[in-house]
Parts: C-alpha cells; sequence; structure tokens
C-alpha cells in the first residue's frame, strides 16, 4: 500500500511539474508589453509614410521609372502591398501549424536581426535580395486598389497585433532565405512594417533620382 501511494505520488508530481514547465513555456511564447508597443508603433509610422508618399503622386510619377531595370514608384508600392500579404499569411500559416518545441533555439534572436536589416536597404538596393516571383509587382491593381488593400491589411493586422494572445513566439515557418531560415508568427507580424520602411525608401530613391516628373 506504501508503494502504491509512494508511485501515486510521485506520478502525480510528475504531472504537476510537468504541467507547469508547459505553462512556463507558454507564457515565455506570449509577446511581451514591450515588443507588442513597438510593434504597433512601427506599423503606424510605416503606414504613415507609405500613403503619404504615394497619396500625391500623379500618373507620371506613379509609372516613371529611372531605367528599365528599377521599379517606378508604383512598382514598389505595389511589391510592400503583395509582399506583406505574404508576410501576414506566413504568420497565420505558423500559428496554424503545432507549437515548435525548438522555438527558442530556432528563432533566438531573429526579431533583432529583422530590426537591423530590413529597414537598412542599401542605395539602389545594391546587394539586396531579389524578389521572387510571387511578389515582384505586375502593374495591374490601380493606385487606389493599392492603397484600399494596404490600408485594410494594416487595420487588420493591427488589430491583430493589439488583441492577439496567442503563443507567438512558438508557432514557427521556413523563410525561403537562408539568412532568416525558422522564424515565429510574432517576427513574421513584425517583419511587416519593417518591410514597408524598406521599399518605403526605394520609393523616395526614386523620387530623388533626376528625370523624376514634376507636379
Amino acid at each position: 500500500m506504501f508503494i502504491q501511494r509512494f508511485f501515486l505520488g510521485a506520478l502525480c508530481f510528475s504531472a504537476l511539474c510537468s504541467t507547469a514547465v508547459s505553462a512556463f513555456a507558454m507564457d515565455d511564447a506570449q509577446v511581451t508589453t514591450e515588443e507588442r508597443t513597438q510593434l504597433l508603433e512601427l506599423m503606424d509610422t510605416s503606414r504613415e509614410q507609405y500613403l503619404g508618399l504615394i497619396a500625391g503622386t500623379n500618373d507620371a510619377q506613379w509609372k516613371w521609372k529611372p531605367n528599365p531595370e528599377r521599379w517606378s514608384v508604383g512598382e514598389c508600392a505595389e511589391h510592400i502591398l503583395r509582399s506583406n500579404e505574404a508576410l501576414f499569411a506566413a504568420a497565420k500559416q505558423a500559428l496554424e501549424a503545432p507549437a515548435n518545441p525548438e522555438w527558442r533555439e530556432k528563432t533566438k534572436g531573429k526579431a533583432d536581426l529583422l530590426l537591423t536589416v530590413m529597414p537598412n536597404r542599401r542605395p539602389m538596393g545594391a546587394g539586396g535580395a531579389s524578389a521572387p516571383m510571387e511578389i515582384r509587382p505586375s502593374g495591374e491593381p490601380s493606385r487606389q486598389s493599392i492603397i484600399e488593400r494596404f490600408t485594410r491589411l494594416y487595420d487588420e493586422i493591427e488589430e491583430f497585433a493589439l488583441n492577439t494572445e496567442q503563443p507567438l513566439k512558438a508557432h514557427t515557418t521556413e523563410h525561403p532565405f537562408p539568412v532568416f531560415n525558422t522564424l515565429n508568427a510574432y517576427q513574421w507580424v513584425l517583419y511587416v512594417p519593417l518591410h514597408t520602411v524598406r521599399h518605403s525608401r526605394q520609393m523616395i530613391e526614386v523620387m530623388e533620382t533626376e528625370g523624376y516628373p514634376s507636379q
């Protein structure tokens, strides 16, 4: 009887410890207040910059290209939209997958990497990665359509970032570029405003190039 009670107590203690560790792991995977605040601030500032840059462009400015190999303001704006739609879809895909037990090791330091690398575009994009075909601009959406889709997407992401209580960091999916590899759902969402900033700077480069049409 004593042995039975001993093993039963040991099993209960083990289950309790396992539950406690699991709960701690999920708490650890939550976005912190500081991270949430930073993300929302980046969303606000990147939205304002993007819309401010394209709102006042005329048709000539929207379509003008410094040379055949570089994108126009309109093409940059479309690329930002299509990429951000894909980035948020990747975050959702990560959340649909089971929690990755190796998420800490696999994603350690990646948020800081994104914050460092993404906004710091080199002049003319020198040395940068080429965009996959799926997110390259097609030239088909109108300026108004791009603005409307961008605004809807940002509204959805900001609402998600403000209200989600899911353990975003525990759910991961793979990035096609080896420099990033595994990213968690929080990092995929953080990627969105940073990507907007990066290519808004590309639009500014176009606007500052000699020959850019005047109003």
